[in-house]
C-alpha cells in the first residue's frame, strides 16, 4: 500500500510542476471563475433600464414636454431620439435604432381634459381615451414587457390632480412579436451562438494541429505564404457554416412557426460575415496557443462572454456601460442585431450596415494579425 502511495505522490508531483510551467492552463484556471463571477454577478441584469426610446411629439407643448419628464424619470426608457413623423420612428425601430417610439398626438390637452382623472371627468366610470401610444419592439419579451409596464401613470405631473387608479393611459402596439413567444427571439440568437461556438472551434486548432501532427515540416518546405495559408485554411469551414445556417433557419421556422420576414439574401450575406469573422478569430487563437488543449480553453474563454453580452440572453440595453463596451468588441453581438433585424424587423443589409462594416474591418485587421503571427518555422 505504501509503495502504492508513493507512486501516487509521485505522479502527483509531476502534474503539479507541469501544471506550474503550463502558464496558460494556469491563467484558465484562475480567469474563467474571476470572469463567470463578473459576468453574472455585475454585467447580467434582467431589469431593463435606459431603454434607447424615440418621441414623436406632434403637440409640442408645456405638457407634452412634462410628460416626458414624467416618462423618463422612471430611468425604464430614455429619449435620445426626435422625429417627425410615425412614419420615421417606424424606420428607426425596423433599423433598431431605437427599440421603443412615444407618440403624444395634436390634441394631447383635449385628450387630458376628456381623462377621468381630470375635474371635468371626475366619474371613474368614464371610458378613458388614450393619451398617447407606444409603438414598440416586440422581439425582445423583456424589453416590451418593460414598455408595457408604463402605459399606465399617475398623471398628477400633467393635470395638477392626485393620482389614482386609472385604465391604460397609452396605448401600447407590439410589432413584430404580437403573441410575446420568447423562441421567435431565441432562434436568431442561436445562429450567432451555435455559429461562435462551432467556427471557433473549428479553426482554433488549425495551426495547433500542423505542428503536433508534425505536418509543419512539410508546409516549411513550400512556397506558400501565410495570408494564402490562412487562407485555405478557413474557406472549407464557410461551408459548414453555411450548412448550420440553413439547418437552424429550417428547424426554426417548420417547429418552432419563427417567422422570417427578411430576405434571405441579406440573411446569408450577414451570416457569411460573422462566419469569416469567427473563422478568422479562431486562427488568431491557433497562432497563440500551443497544444489543442490550450487552443480550446481559449475558445471557452470567448464562448462565454459571446453567450452572455451578446444580448443573447439577456438585453443589451440592460448592462452597465463598461459591459456594453466589451460587448461591442465581441462578433456575436453585432451578428445577433443583424440577424434579428433581418428575420425579425424585415431590415436589409444597408439598414445595419454599421454592423455589416465593423465585421468586415474585424476580418480583415483578424487575417492580417494571423499572418504577422504565423512564422514557417518550428
Amino acid at each position: 500500500m505504501w509503495v502504492s502511495l508513493a507512486r501516487i505522490w509521485a505522479v502527483m508531483l509531476k502534474e503539479l510542476k507541469q501544471l506550474s510551467r503550463d502558464r496558460m492552463t494556469f491563467g484558465m484556471i484562475v480567469m474563467i471563475p474571476l470572469i463567470q463571477l463578473m459576468l453574472f454577478g455585475y454585467a447580467i441584469n434582467t431589469d431593463a433600464r435606459h431603454i434607447p426610446a424615440g418621441v414623436v411629439d406632434l403637440a409640442s407643448n408645456q405638457t407634452s414636454r412634462s410628460i416626458l419628464q414624467a416618462v423618463e424619470a422612471t430611468q425604464a426608457v430614455r429619449f435620445n431620439h426626435n422625429y417627425l413623423s410615425p412614419q420615421a420612428a417606424s424606420g428607426a425601430i425596423v433599423r433598431g435604432e431605437v427599440k421603443a417610439v412615444l407618440i403624444l398626438p395634436e390634441d394631447l390637452d383635449r385628450r387630458l381634459l376628456l381623462h377621468p382623472n381630470s375635474a371635468a371627468q371626475s366619474t371613474s366610470t368614464t371610458l378613458a381615451r388614450p393619451i398617447g401610444q407606444w409603438l414598440v419592439d416586440g422581439s425582445d419579451t423583456l424589453i416590451a414587457a418593460t414598455v408595457r409596464s408604463l402605459r399606465t401613470m399617475p398623471l398628477n405631473d400633467v393635470s395638477g390632480h392626485p393620482p389614482q387608479t386609472l385604465p391604460p393611459t397609452f396605448e401600447v402596439v407590439q410589432w413584430f412579436n404580437p403573441e410575446q413567444r420568447s423562441v421567435v427571439n431565441i432562434v436568431p440568437g442561436l445562429l450567432g451562438v451555435i455559429l461562435t461556438m462551432t467556427m471557433i472551434l473549428f479553426t482554433s486548432a488549425a495551426i495547433v494541429r500542423e505542428r503536433e501532427h508534425g505536418n509543419m515540416e512539410f508546409l516549411i518546405n513550400t512556397p506558400i505564404r501565410s495570408f494564402e495559408l490562412m487562407l485555405g485554411k478557413i474557406i472549407p469551414y464557410v461551408f459548414a457554416g453555411l450548412i448550420q445556417v440553413s439547418i437552424i433557419l429550417a428547424v426554426g421556422h417548420i417547429l418552432f412557426h419563427v417567422p422570417i420576414r427578411g430576405g434571405l439574401m441579406s440573411l446569408f450575406g450577414a451570416s457569411l460575415l460573422f462566419i469569416f469573422a469567427s473563422l478568422t478569430l479562431g486562427l488568431v487563437i491557433s497562432t497563440i496557443a500551443k497544444t489543442q488543449l490550450q487552443a480550446m480553453q481559449l475558445t471557452v474563454f470567448i464562448l462565454l462572454p459571446s453567450i452572455l453580452l451578446s444580448g443573447f440572453m439577456f438585453p443589451y440595453q440592460a448592462m452597465p456601460v463598461p459591459a456594453q463596451w466589451i460587448a461591442e468588441g465581441l462578433p456575436a453581438t453585432h451578428f445577433i442585431r443583424m440577424a434579428r433585424a433581418i428575420v425579425l424587423r424585415d431590415a436589409t443589409l444597408s439598414s445595419v450596415e454599421f454592423d455589416a462594416f465593423w465585421l468586415l474591418g474585424f476580418i480583415l485587421v483578424g487575417l492580417l494579425a494571423a499572418s504577422l503571427r504565423f512564422r514557417k518555422k518550428l
